[in-house]
């Protein structure tokens, strides 16, 4: 019984780690997914650039929007090779 608890909780463990350094993004111009080790760990998991591959700038989207692509941004485009 003791073995099963522990094992449960190394499991549990193992995928808490994996949500802060794992993620996944959506290429922006091709559209598929993409998984990724995050530079520093974050709750989020799924990234993607509300910008897209138009001419839109950042002063011009909502805050919302904003705060996706800065994130997009970061953990992506600045830390990640894109094929």
């Amino acid at each position: 019984m003791n073995r099963k608890i522990g094992i449960t909780i190394f499991i549990i463990g193992i995928l808490i780690v994996s949500k802060f350094w794992v993620g996944i993004y959506t290429h922006d111009e091709f559209g598929g997914k993409n998984l990724f080790i995050k530079h520093r760990p974050i709750w989020k998991t799924f990234f993607y650039s509300p910008r897209g591959m138009s001419d839109l700038k950042l002063s011009e989207m909502s805050a919302e929007k904003q705060n996706e692509q800065k994130l997009f941004d970061e953990f992506v485009l600045e830390n990640q090779t894109i094929e």
